[in-house]
């Protein structure tokens, strides 16, 4: 982690010593001596405080909460609520400091829907409703709306951001559903290397798209009744239209393009098939803010 510069994230994730994924995270670089990890849901503050016996390290949870502004014009708003100066640099994956409602805040530019946006962080000395108020008066002119996970599901299904426990699990390696890029068997030692260094290192995780309806999340099986795969997250798409899903096989031997019968939330059986994730905007054009508009065949 000394790589990353101060004032800036880094994705990271946590394994057990077999290589199974405890959870992912956020973690925010401060300096060389302080850093935030902001996990998904997992046990992390354990895992962490289980293997600070040989560092010279504290580690504790500052009881922080952490929201989000998401959509095309949530840097539109945040300018508008800055009292003071708009941060510069502001790069994707950049984090900072600023002051909304009179409260010193700390921000930075991520999320989890996959589109342009920014987080915002509630430490206990902070006046949070005065900021949530401000944020919801100011974002009027926006038409800014309070939002629950559904409402950005499809979003980030279709950039193939994984839910932590639901998605992935401690009976996941990173290479299963597609982490791979995230693993540096070549440093010299993390907790979980042995096992990752002899574990498969194909992904099993697909998108999935579905014309007539959402999958059942859960099992799926062959017409002779063998398991084969499981639905791990699904939801309608209103940009696709159509439903999307994330899908883990059971074998390595899948391929997009390849067609799968899934039971659909209605109760009948469809076919799907199965696509790469991102499912579209590889390039991540939307969430760097170059783009807010796609053509379908984007």
């Amino acid at each position: 982690i000394r790589k990353f510069k101060n004032g800036r994230c880094s994705y990271q994730l946590a394994c057990l010593h077999d290589g199974g994924l405890i959870t992912d995270g956020v973690m925010l670089h401060f300096d060389k001596k302080k850093i935030w990890m902001v996990q998904a849901d997992g046990e992390l503050l354990t895992w962490y405080r289980a293997h600070a016996n040989n560092f010279q390290v504290s580690i504790r949870d500052p009881n922080v909460w952490v929201s989000q502004v998401q959509g095309p014009k949530s840097m539109k708003l945040l300018r508008d609520l800055v009292d003071d100066r708009f941060p510069c640099p502001w790069r994707y994956f950049d984090f900072s400091e600023v002051t909304i409602a009179g409260e010193s805040v700390i921000i930075s530019r991520t999320g989890f829907s996959n589109e342009l946006g920014w987080e915002f962080y509630l430490r206990p000395e902070n006046n949070s409703e005065a900021i949530g108020d401000r944020i919801m008066d100011v974002g009027k002119k926006y038409d800014i709306m309070l939002t629950g996970t559904p409402v950005f599901r499809a979003r980030r299904i279709e950039a193939g951001l994984l839910s932590a426990g639901a998605d992935f699990d401690h009976s996941t390696t990173p290479f299963d559903v597609g982490l791979a890029k995230f693993v540096d068997l070549a440093k010299a030692n993390f907790i979980g290397k042995s096992a990752l260094s002899d574990s498969s290192k194909k992904s099993r995780t697909w998108g999935v798209k579905v014309k007539e309806g959402i999958a059942k999340k859960g099992p799926c099986y062959a017409s002779d009744g063998k398991y084969i795969a499981k639905v791990t997250s699904s939801t309608w798409s209103p940009y696709l239209m159509c439903g999307v899903g994330i899908i883990r096989m059971v074998s390595p031997d899948w391929k997009a393009g390849m067609k799968i019968k899934l039971d659909i939330l209605d109760g009948r059986s469809c076919e799907a098939e199965l696509c790469r994730l991102p499912m579209y905007d590889v390039e991540g054009s939307i969430v760097r803010g170059k783009k807010t508009k796609l053509s379908f065949d984007s």
